[in-house]
């Protein structure tokens, strides 16, 4: 059986990537795939309730660094793992270049104690690629300007979590990192400009995904 493809979407909060995830995943079922759709923290029974904590209570960065690799983890061997084994595609919205984008670049934990723990998460695939066995097969980066993100924050109805509730210069650092991880990424990125108007978005999706 076809091992199935492992796409991710990512972006700064505000960057309008979740207005999407439905539009892509729907896109996806429409030509013949079956596809699971997910997101993290999160992802299991176990992993939601992780999520409600670091989307909610204080805690030192290196405790929050592994309870988001622990939901990953938990993500990976009950719902991302044994789907791509199906054969079928997996759509999640975030995944590991996030914790490298907010708590690596946002909040300052070294890039190699993230690395240790993505290769423990995601398992050691050898020589060649990138080495690590579980890696999306496209990330889809939803780019805006931290301006206007925050712009768009202000207008959502519900309360804003703790990471939401930064200030500019965090997410300043968060952008960064993830056009970092972008350059660096041996082409498994595409960029898309999140400025533009949803029928823009979606067209540059439809074109990517024709390709994929």
């Amino acid at each position: 059986m076809t091992r199935g493809r492992f796409i991710t979407l990512e972006g700064l909060d505000g960057a309008g990537k979740s207005t999407h995830l439905e539009w892509l995943v729907t896109r996806l079922r429409s030509r013949g795939h079956v596809v699971v759709q997910t997101r993290e923290p999160g992802g299991t029974l176990l992993g939601e309730k992780l999520r409600g904590l670091l989307l909610a209570e204080p805690m030192h960065l290196e405790t929050e660094a592994l309870l988001m690799f622990a939901a990953r983890r938990e993500h990976l061997a009950c719902v991302i793992e044994p789907a791509l084994v199906r054969g079928d595609w997996v759509v999640c919205d975030r995944f590991t270049d996030a914790s490298f984008a907010y708590q690596g670049g946002g909040r300052g934990l070294a890039r190699e104690k993230l690395s240790l723990l993505e290769r423990w998460v995601q398992g050691d695939g050898g020589e060649g690629g990138d080495g690590l066995r579980v890696q999306p097969d496209l990330t889809l980066l939803f780019d805006v300007p931290t301006g206007l993100a925050r712009q768009r924050m202000v207008g959502m109805d519900r309360a804003l979590d703790r990471f939401e509730q930064e200030q500019g210069e965090f997410f300043e650092r968060v952008r960064a990192e993830y056009l970092r991880r972008a350059k660096d990424s041996c082409g498994r990125f595409r960029i898309i400009d999140a400025t533009g108007t949803i029928d823009d978005i979606q067209q540059s999706l439809e074109e990517i995904i024709a390709i994929f």
